[in-house]
């Protein structure tokens, strides 16, 4: 084997906000090389961004770089109902700009990143370092050698697939997305849509920081074979269906689309020196695939525990960064993946039902679920209401039945 062409002590292969985020909370003089296979940082855009204005404030992204939805309706087949979020409310993050903002945080940092370039595979060494091969945006390869590995690729698994450490999921969510100009739409408007639509996945429309409109498709793949493009198409040609929805369509769109994992969460995220992070570690919600701000707080963690690793030689920092991360999401994971594959094979009258309930259960539901969490006293609580809302609407029908007032 020959010489190097680089070496550093750590390689982070992607820059969404995950690696962003790991490289942000590494110290300054730790040298990092960031692998990212687009042009730029945020482009094309591959998430909807949605989040909650509480954790935003709390990571400090600048105002600005959100746009929040104060009116938030959800519709069925024959449903429809207002969301009772109380005071959690949702955003919609700018976020090409989150992600460049994120990017800043290391600009000064012992850091370089590789745009347009493709991480190809890595190669475990004799001294317990990796080799990795990397192609630039020129054509040309490159060969660097780190002590560490971020595999923050996404769905692709690239670095762990690689090294024959996990193999691709199997299940995904996929999504399209189109971005009209906002027009006569309400800007803080959100709404989802459910049923017929968009079998084995919701629909989804918003105003945005930028002042435009999306509206958008996700399912999941292979509980249904139904393209969400194909799917979104339909939506936006049905005039009566937009009308219903309150929405007015105009211009030409951009067009996004996304992948991410849709599998139950796997707790292992440190393999000797290569630990993954983001969309690789399954840290999108179960619920609705929303994790941008899950990615960038525990890509912090794991930048300070790995920035520990590399100056002391010590792994017990890398198990720490995987011991929170299993204490902040398995057990909620667990719960979030089971409501996941169930609703997943609702039907449009499933959907009706679940849309007039959802009105009547009071917000710390409402968001505990749309959040995926689920701590013991919030899911006795959703559990009561549930059936305290199904109980009430049984006897209501009884009443009816037998000419009761």
């Amino acid at each position: 084997m020959g010489e190097a062409d680089q070496t550093c002590e750590v390689l982070i292969v992607g820059a969404g906000p995950a690696g962003l985020s790991v490289a942000s909370a590494l110290p300054d003089d730790v040298r990092t090389v960031i692998v990212h296979q687009d042009k730029e940082i945020g482009l094309p855009v591959r998430t909807s961004g949605g989040s909650w204005l509480s954790d935003i404030k709390r990571i400090g992204i600048p105002n600005g770089m959100f746009n929040r939805l104060t009116k938030n309706e959800i519709f069925a087949d024959d449903a429809h109902g207002y969301l009772p979020l109380d005071q959690a409310a949702p955003v919609v993050l700018d976020t090409p700009e989150v992600y460049r903002w994120l990017a800043r945080q290391s600009d000064k940092k012992d850091r370089e990143l590789l745009l347009a370039s493709k991480f190809i595979t890595t190669r475990a060494l004799a001294d317990g370092r990796y080799e990795s091969d990397i192609r630039l945006r020129d054509g040309a390869e490159r060969r660097i050698v780190s002590r560490y590995i971020v595999d923050a690729s996404g769905w692709h698994f690239a670095v762990l697939t690689a090294l024959g450490l996990a193999n691709k999921p199997e299940r995904l969510g996929i999504g399209t997305e189109y971005e009209y100009p906002i027009g006569e739409n309400d800007p803080n408007r959100g709404v989802i849509f459910l049923g017929s639509k968009v079998p084995s996945g919701y629909g989804w429309s918003f105003g945005t920081a930028r002042g435009t409109l999306r509206i958008g498709v996700g399912v999941i793949q292979p509980d249904t074979d139904e393209s969400p493009k194909e799917l979104l198409d339909t939506v936006v040609r049905d005039t009566a269906f937009l009308d219903r929805l309150g929405l007015k369509l105009a211009g030409d769109p951009i067009v996004h689309s996304g992948i991410l994992p849709s599998v139950p969460y796997d707790d292992r995220l440190v393999f000797g020196n290569v630990i993954r992070v983001g969309d690789s570690a399954g840290f999108a919600t179960p619920a609705l695939g929303e994790g941008i701000r899950i990615c960038i707080d525990l890509g912090k963690v794991l930048g300070a525990q790995l920035g520990e690793a590399v100056k002391t030689g010590r792994h017990a920092p890398l198990m720490a960064y995987e011991r929170q991360c299993r204490r902040r999401l398995k057990r909620d994971y667990k719960w979030g993946f089971q409501m996941n594959t169930r609703i997943a094979r609702y039907g449009p009258k499933d959907w009706d039902a679940a849309v007039r309930r959802i009105g009547k259960l009071g917000p710390d539901a409402v968001v505990a679920t749309f959040r995926g969490e689920f701590p013991l006293h919030k899911i006795v609580k959703i559990t009561w209401q549930v059936w305290r809302t199904l109980l009430r609407s049984r006897l209501r029908r009884l009443g009816a039945k037998l000419g009761l007032s």
